[in-house]
């Protein structure tokens, strides 16, 4: 009897946070994976342990440049994007093109390849929201010259472009809104408010509060934004889809509860907010759950104490690197 052959999937921006944690749960469910990373924020770290894998191959690359993959390619995961606001405000033009040439790339080898491709969009397309929760159905409220503007428009066009492959040519195509994702593999210094303020306090330092903390949030634990991804690729639905957890809470409220579960005694600090920072986060859930049967199920609490532990687990030097260009609300 013919052993049937390993699905092949395509994971960009593989050695990043979610990438990399993507890489192990197609690892699991095994398939043969094939990472591509250009490493302007991923680190190899992150995937290390997949390199000995016979089913895991990775190729160091700038997905905005022409993409080759040799042999079927079953699935493609584009999820090759700087997401945190220290890196696309230090890197806008690359922000602009991964989302906009390395999309039209990468649709365009899902069709040469007859792949299905998942694309990764963000709750930033709904920009600073005038409703709450927001809807899949919401258009949103972006500025596209503002300092978020190349991070934003970046996701709104690559969904476009991603409905036009599908619309004109057929093309498989799923797209995925992430909202706020934490646990470990983040990086203390990325501007996000979740490792920023555990940092802070993991260091003896203040917490810095952007606003007067009163903006929300809502927090979804990594393996739970993983499980409802799995789930979008697998299913028949080409609208986009909020993958988020709606457990709503202030900014003040995060940096007081990581203060709590550190067991320091920081105190909270604040500054001007930023340049079009949203006011308010919180995603609708209701198409996940019915089309993918998909609810959060890591608590807040419990994914925070997980997340704390990753980041005292590394090593003191890593620990002391911060960045003092903190723009925490993301």
């Amino acid at each position: 009897m013919k052993t049937q052959e390993k699905k092949r999937i395509l994971i960009t921006g593989a050695a990043g946070f979610l990438g990399s944690h993507l890489c192990d749960r197609f690892i699991a469910e095994s398939y043969h994976v094939i990472g591509m990373d250009n490493l302007i924020t991923g680190d190899l770290r992150h995937i290390a342990h997949l390199f000995k894998l016979p089913n895991f191959e990775f190729y160091q690359h700038d997905v905005s440049k022409f993409v080759h993959i040799q042999g079927r390619l079953d699935y493609i995961l584009h999820f090759a994007s700087p997401a945190s606001p220290i890196d696309y405000l230090r890197i806008p033009i690359q922000t602009l093109k991964v989302g906009s040439l390395g999309t039209h790339n990468l649709l365009g080898l899902a069709k040469s390849k007859g792949a299905r491709i998942l694309v990764a969009s963000t709750s930033e397309v709904y920009g600073d929201p005038l409703i709450s929760p927001q809807s899949e159905e919401y258009w949103g409220n972006v500025n596209p010259v503002g300092p978020r503007g190349v991070y934003d428009e970046a996701k709104r066009f690559q969904e476009a472009m991603t409905m036009a492959y599908h619309n004109i040519h057929g093309l498989e195509t799923r797209i995925v809104r992430i909202f706020n994702t934490y646990g470990p593999r983040m990086r203390l210094n990325d501007g996000r408010a979740l490792p920023t303020f555990i940092g802070q306090a993991l260091r003896g330092e203040d917490l810095t509060v952007f606003g007067d903390g009163t903006q929300t949030r809502s927090f979804c634990y990594v393996s739970d934004q993983v499980e409802g991804i799995y789930r979008l690729l697998l299913s028949d639905y080409v609208l986009p889809v909020n993958i988020g957890n709606p457990d709503e809470m202030t900014v003040e409220e995060v940096a007081k509860e990581i203060i709590e579960l550190t067991g320091r005694h920081s105190a909270i600090v604040y500054r001007d907010l930023p340049i079009d920072d949203p006011k308010q986060r919180r995603p609708d859930i209701q198409k996940a759950n019915k089309l993918l049967q998909w609810t959060p199920q890591v608590s807040r609490k419990e994914g925070l104490l997980r997340t704390i532990a990753y980041f005292e687990s590394l090593p003191a030097s890593a620990l002391k690197q911060k960045d003092f260009t903190y723009y925490n609300q993301e």
